[in-house]
């Protein structure tokens, strides 16, 4: 190889499932070791009301029981999984604005975390909100709206992460994926 790869690490988003499957399919065409470099996902705490749904679509069939007002922190992507929700009122907040249709009643926020417990419970309160939906990122940047859910007593659904492929070397950290490339290397 004109690079000299012999390893291919996949650090991308827990759920971005498409290039890790990329990662993988490349790393088996060239015959090389492929680890996943993955943050632990959230555990749940005392307190929490967590549903646990293997995707947006299995979320978006779920929030209609649950409450009348849903805050998703989902991305812009999975969105649309909610666009022919007609009863709930949805607080969609992404970083950048949402492509293709959104749920009829709703308020789209544009912001960038982290933020803080005090920052969520606000927000929370302010818009009443009484469902939380999210993906299963891991992490601290995000999960102080898991704390605020928490402490106000909302449920929670948490979307799984997608699965990796078969066979997958997973490591939580980079201290111990540098250790593994290290271990192969001699």
């Amino acid at each position: 190889m004109a690079n000299e790869i012999d390893t291919v690490v996949d650090a991308t988003h827990p759920f971005a499932g498409v290039i890790s499957a990329n990662a993988a399919a490349a790393a088996a065409d060239l015959g090389l070791p492929l680890v996943h470099l993955r943050r632990p996902g959230w555990l749940p705490q005392d307190g929490d009301k967590w549903i646990r749904v293997v995707d947006l679509a299995y979320a978006a069939k779920t929030v209609g029981d649950l409450g009348e007002r849903i805050f998703l922190t989902i991305g812009r992507q999975g969105v649309g999984a909610f666009a022919g929700l007609t009863e709930p009122w949805f607080l969609i907040r992404a970083i950048d604005p949402p492509e293709g249709a959104l749920p009829p009643r709703h308020e789209l926020l544009l912001a960038r975390g982290p933020f803080t417990v005090e920052d969520e419970t606000r927000l929370l309160a302010d818009r009443r909100i009484d469902v939380l939906v999210t993906k299963d990122s891991g992490g601290d940047q995000t999960d102080a709206k898991l704390a605020a859910a928490r402490a106000a007593g909302l449920p929670v659904v948490m979307i799984d992460r997608p699965a990796l492929p078969e066979g997958a070397v997973v490591m939580e950290n980079v201290a111990q994926v540098w250790d593994w490339l290290r271990s192969a290397a001699e």
